[in-house]
C-alpha cells in the first residue's frame, strides 16, 4: 500500500490522542467523587481543554507546513508523554487543568498536522473521503479503548479511591511508543508549502479563506456538530450513573459503548462516501439522530435498574442511548472531506487549523451548556436541548452544498 508507514503512523497518532482527549468525561465523574466538585464547576475541564487548541489552532495553522508537520507531532507526543507520567502524582483539581490545557495545546499540534498530511498521503477526492472516514472512526476506537481502560482502573466500592490515576502510566507509555514510531518514519511535506510566501503571505491566505461562502457555512456546520457531539461524549458517564443509577466503572463502559457505535457509523461513512453524494449522508444522519432523541430519551424517566444490573441483564434503553452516536458519526469526516477537497494543498494547513479553532470552541460551549441544564433542570432535559443546533446544522449543511469554490490565483 502507498505511504502505508505513515499512515499507520497517522492512525496511531489520532488513536492516543483519542484517549487523552475524550478522558474528560470520566475525569469530570471521578472528580466530582474525589474532590466534591460541583458539575458546572468540572465542566470547565471541557474548555481548558478545547481553548488552548483553539488558540493554538489559530495562530499556529498558517505557519505549521513551514515549522514542520512531522517536528509539529513529535512536540506534541513529547509533551503529553511528559504529562501523563506527572499524572499519577496529583492529589488537587488544578492538576486536571494543566493535564488537559497540555493536551489541547498538542492536539492542536496533532490535528492540523494529520488533516495536512492526508491531502500529502492521498491521491483522489474519493480517497481523501473514504482514508478521512476510516481516520475519524479509528480516532473512535480509541475513545471506545480509553473509556474501556479508565473503567479497569474504577475501585466502585470506594469512590474516594485515587488508584484510578495510574492509568496515565500506560497513556504515558503508549505516548512514548507513539513518539518513537513517527521519529523512525518518513514524510515528504513539499506538497504543503507554498514556496511563493513568506510567513505573512501564508497568513493572508489563511485569512482569505473566510472570503468563500462555502468555508462560512462549513465552519458553521462543524461547530454546531461538535457542540452535539461533545456533549454526548462528555456527559454520557455521568447521564447513567446518575440518572440510570449504574455503576461507575458501567458508566465509563457506557461511553465506550458510545464511542464504538461512532467508530461503527465512521467506518461505514468511509464505505457510503463512495456511494453516495455527502448531503445525503449527512442529512439522514442528521434526521435520524434527531428522532433517535425524541424515542430514546423518554424512556430513561422513572427507570428502576437494581444494585446487581451488569450489561448482561440490565435494561434496553441503557444499549439504546450509546448506540445512537452510530447516527451521529459521519457527519464530521463527511464535511471537513467535502472543505479539503476543495481548496488547494498549500491551504489545507490553514482550514484545518479553522476547523480545529471552531470544533473546540462548539466542544467547550456545547459541554458547559449541557452541564449546566443537567445541573438545574435534567440529565434528559440537557441532551433535549441538542434538537436546536442539529435543525441549524442541516440548514447549514444544505447552503454549504449549494456553494462553490474558486480558489484566487
Amino acid at each position: 500500500m502507498k505511504n502505508f508507514n505513515i499512515k499507520a503512523v497517522l492512525f496511531l497518532n489520532y488513536f492516543v490522542f483519542a484517549i487523552l482527549l475524550n478522558s474528560v468525561g470520566t475525569v469530570i465523574l471521578q472528580v466530582q467523587q474525589n474532590f466534591g466538585i460541583s458539575k458546572s464547576s468540572a465542566s470547565v475541564l471541557e474548555g481548558f481543554k478545547d481553548l488552548p487548541i483553539a488558540i493554538c489552532s489559530f495562530i499556529l495553522a498558517s505557519f505549521l507546513p513551514k515549522i514542520g508537520i512531522k517536528n509539529s507531532m513529535l512536540v506534541a507526543l513529547f509533551l503529553v508523554s511528559c504529562m501523563c507520567f506527572v499524572m499519577p502524582f496529583s492529589n488537587d483539581f488544578w492538576f486536571f487543568k494543566l493535564l488537559f490545557a497540555i493536551v489541547g495545546i498538542s492536539f492542536a499540534l496533532i490535528k492540523i498536522s494529520v488533516f495536512t498530511s492526508i491531502g500529502l498521503v492521498t491521491d483522489t477526492d474519493k480517497e481523501h473521503s473514504s482514508f478521512m472516514g476510516f481516520l475519524e472512526g479509528f480516532f473512535m476506537i480509541g475513545v471506545l479503548a480509553g473509556n474501556v481502560l479508565f473503567s479497569l482502573f474504577i475501585d466502585d466500592h470506594n469512590p474516594k479511591s485515587t488508584q484510578w490515576l495510574n492509568v496515565y502510566w500506560v497513556l504515558g507509555a503508549v505516548s512514548s511508543l507513539s513518539f518513537l514510531f513517527l521519529f523512525f518514519s518518513k514524510l515528504n511535506e513539499s506538497a504543503a508549502k507554498s514556496e511563493k510566501t513568506d510567513l505573512l503571505g501564508d497568513l493572508k491566505n489563511s485569512i482569505s479563506l473566510f472570503s468563500y461562502k462555502k468555508v462560512l457555512f462549513f465552519l458553521l456546520c462543524a461547530f454546531l456538530f461538535v457542540l452535539v457531539e461533545q456533549s454526548f461524549q462528555t456527559w454520557t458517564p455521568t447521564f447513567y450513573k446518575e440518572i440510570l443509577k449504574l455503576p461507575t466503572s458501567m458508566s465509563i463502559q457506557a461511553g465506550a459503548v458510545l464511542a464504538g457505535a461512532f467508530a461503527l457509523g465512521r467506518f461505514l461513512s468511509g464505505f457510503f462516501s463512495k456511494k453516495f453524494s455527502w448531503i445525503y449522508v449527512v442529512s439522514f444522519c442528521v434526521i435520524g439522530f434527531a428522532a433517535s432523541i425524541l424515542l430514546v430519551l423518554p424512556l430513561t424517566h422513572n427507570i428502576q435498574i437494581d444494585a446487581g444490573t451488569g450489561w448482561f441483564n440490565a435494561p434496553l434503553v441503557v444499549y439504546l442511548f450509546p448506540l445512537m452516536g452510530g447516527l451521529l458519526a459521519p457527519i464530521y469526516p463527511s464535511i471537513n472531506s467535502v472543505i479539503l477537497a476543495s481548496i488547494p494543498k498549500y491551504l489545507h494547513s490553514a482550514m484545518s487549523g479553522l476547523i480545529v479553532v471552531f470544533s473546540a470552541i462548539g466542544g467547550t460551549i456545547g459541554s458547559m451548556i449541557t452541564g449546566f441544564v443537567f445541573q438545574e433542570f435534567s440529565g434528559q432535559q440537557a441532551f433535549y436541548q441538542s434538537l436546536i443546533p442539529l435543525s441549524l446544522l442541516i440548514i447549514s449543511a444544505i447552503f454549504m452544498n449549494k456553494l462553490k469554490i474558486n480558489p484566487k490565483k
